[in-house]
C-alpha cells in the first residue's frame, strides 16, 4: 500500500505542468508558491493598460491624452530596473537577506498606488470635492507613478530570487513557468475586473481597484513568505564599502554580448508588440468581425503564447541555444505578420486567427529565450543576475510602451494620408495605416535577426558540440 501511494504521488507530480522545473534548491510548492507574485503583476497589468484605459476615456471623460501621459508613466520608470535589480544584488541586512526586501517593498508601492488610484481618477474626471485644480492630476500621476515602480521592483527581485534559487538545469522551465503564471494572472484579471465593472458605478470602481490591492498585498506575501534563507551578516560586512552602480554596469557591459542582448531585446520587443492595440481594430474594421468574435483574439493570442512557453522549456531543457530559440521565434513572427497582412486582401478571417496565434507563439518563445540568455550570461564580479534580469526588463518594458504608441500613432498618420488621397487611388483603403504597421514590424524582425546573428555565432564557435546548419552559419 505504501508503496502504491508514493507511486501515485509521484505519478500525480509528474503530471503537473512544468513539475520537472522543481529541484532540491527549489522544490515545486516552494516554486508554485514563488510564481504567485507573476499573478498580482498581471493583474496590475491589465488594470493599468487594459481597464483603467477604457474608464478614464468612456465612463469619466477624461482627454486622451492625459490618459495617454499617464499610462506612460510606467513605461517611463522601466529604465530603472537596471537599477533596482543592481541595488537587490548588493543590498546587506542583519539577517543577510536580498530580494525578499524588494520584493516587500515594491509589494508596498504597489499596492499604495492601486489603494489611491479610484479616488485621484474620479477627482481627475471633474469631481469637485477638492477645490483644487490640480489635485487630480497630481494623484493619478502618484498612483500610476507608485503602481508601475512597484510592478517593476516586484517582478524584478522576484524573477532574480526564481533565478537564484534555480539550478543551471532547472531555470529555463522556471523562467518558462513564471512567464505562464504571469499570462495566467493577465487571463483571470481581464475576466473578472471586466465583469465587476460592467455597471459601472464610482462606487463600484473605487471597490474593484481597492480590493485589487488588497489581493496584490496578500498574494505577494504568500509568495515570498519563507523563500530566502536566513544568512547573519555581521556589523562589519553591513558596513562595507558596496560596488558603484556605474562600476558594476561596466563589468556587466565589458563583454561586448550583454549591450547586443538588449538591443535584441528591445527590437524583437517592439516587433512584436506595435500590433498591441491594433490587432482588434484591424479585425473588426476592416475583416467585419463582431465583438464577440474579435474578443477570442486575445485567446488566440493567449494559446499561442501559453504553447509558445511549455515549447520553450521542452527546447532549453535539451540543450538548445537560447538565441538561436530567439531566432525561431522570431521567424515564426515572420509567418504570423504576413498571414496577417494577407487576411485582408484575400478576406480570411481564418488565416487572421492563425497569424494571431502564431504570433503569440512567436512572441512567447522570444520573451521566454531571451530572459534566459539574460539569466546564464556569464557577468563580472560587481554585476549580478539582478542587474541582469533588470536591464532585461527595462528594455522590454521601454520597448514594449514605445512600440505601442508608435503603432497606434503611425496607423492613424498613414490612415489620413491615405483617406485624403496623399497616397495615390489604390491606397485609399482604411487597411493602409495598419499594413503599414505590420509591413514596420517584419522590417523590425530582420533588424532583430540581424542583430541577434553574432551572439548566435559567438556561441557556436565557443561550443565543442557539433552544430547543426542554423542562423549563425548565413552571412548578417
Amino acid at each position: 500500500m505504501i508503496i502504491g501511494r508514493n507511486f501515485v504521488k509521484t505519478l500525480s507530480i509528474r503530471m503537473l505542468p512544468f513539475s520537472d522545473a522543481a529541484s532540491e534548491e527549489l522544490p515545486l510548492g516552494q516554486l508554485l508558491r514563488l510564481a504567485v507574485f507573476q499573478i498580482s503583476v498581471g493583474m496590475a497589468t491589465v488594470m493599468l493598460l487594459g481597464t483603467l484605459n477604457r474608464v478614464m476615456i468612456v465612463e469619466l471623460g477624461v482627454p486622451a491624452t492625459i490618459v495617454a501621459l499617464m499610462i506612460a508613466i510606467p513605461v517611463m520608470v522601466a529604465p530603472f530596473r537596471a537599477l533596482l535589480g543592481f541595488r537587490s544584488d548588493t543590498h546587506r541586512s542583519a539577517i543577510g537577506w536580498k530580494r525578499i526586501p524588494y520584493l516587500w517593498f515594491g509589494t508596498l508601492w504597489q499596492f499604495g498606488g492601486l489603494a489611491i488610484m479610484p479616488m485621484a481618477l474620479l477627482v481627475l474626471s471633474g469631481d469637485r470635492t477638492l477645490d483644487v485644480d490640480w489635485a487630480g492630476y497630481v494623484g493619478a500621476g502618484l498612483a500610476f507613478l507608485l503602481t508601475g515602480l512597484g510592478m517593476h521592483m516586484t517582478q524584478t527581485a522576484g524573477l532574480a530570487l526564481a533565478a537564484d534559487r534555480a539550478t543551471d538545469e532547472t531555470r529555463p522551465r522556471v523562467v518558462a513557468l513564471l512567464y505562464v503564471m504571469f499570462l495566467v494572472g493577465m487571463a483571470f484579471a481581464a475576466v473578472i475586473i471586466g465583469t465587476l465593472l460592467r455597471d459601472f458605478s464610482a462606487l463600484r470602481l473605487v471597490q474593484v481597484v481597492q480590493g485589487t490591492a488588497v489581493v496584490t498585498l496578500l498574494l505577494n506575501v504568500f509568495a515570498l513568505w519563507k523563500q530566502e534563507s536566513v544568512r547573519p551578516m555581521s556589523r562589519e560586512e553591513r558596513a562595507a564599502p558596496r560596488p558603484l552602480f556605474r562600476d558594476a554596469w561596466a563589468d556587466y557591459m565589458a563583454g561586448g554580448e550583454a549591450g547586443r542582448l538588449l538591443a535584441v531585446v528591445f527590437l524583437g520587443t517592439m516587433a512584436f508588440n506595435m500590433q498591441d492595440v491594433l490587432l482588434e481594430p484591424y479585425g473588426g474594421e476592416i475583416l467585419g468581425l463582431s465583438v464577440s468574435a474579435t474578443t477570442l483574439l486575445t485567446a488566440m493570442w493567449a494559446g499561442g503564447a501559453l504553447f509558445g512557453f511549455g515549447l520553450a522549456a521542452r527546447w532549453l531543457a535539451r540543450g538548445l541555444d537560447p538565441h538561436r530559440m530567439s531566432a525561431r521565434g522570431l521567424l515564426i513572427g515572420l509567418v504570423a505578420f504576413s498571414a496577417v497582412i494577407f487576411a485582408a486582401p484575400l478576406g480570411s478571417s481564418p488565416l487572421f486567427f492563425a497569424g494571431a496565434g502564431l504570433i503569440g507563439l512567436g512572441a512567447g518563445l522570444f520573451a521566454v529565450a531571451t530572459l534566459t540568455a539574460a539569466m546564464t550570461m556569464p557577468t563580472g564580479a560587481s554585476a549580478g543576475r539582478g542587474l541582469a534580469l533588470g536591464a532585461w526588463g527595462a528594455a522590454q518594458a521601454t520597448a514594449a510602451g514605445l512600440s505601442i504608441f508608435i503603432g497606434g500613432s503611425v496607423r492613424d498618420l498613414v490612415n489620413h494620408a491615405a483617406m485624403n488621397g496623399h497616397l495615390g487611388e489604390a491606397l485609399a483603403t482604411p487597411a493602409t495605416g495598419y499594413s503599414v504597421v505590420y509591413h514596420t514590424e517584419i522590417a523590425l524582425i530582420f533588424l532583430t535577426l540581424i542583430a541577434l546573428g553574432p551572439l548566435v555565432r559567438a556561441r557556436a564557435l565557443s561550443s565543442r558540440e557539433p552544430t547543426r546548419l542554423g542562423l549563425a552559419d548565413f552571412p548578417t
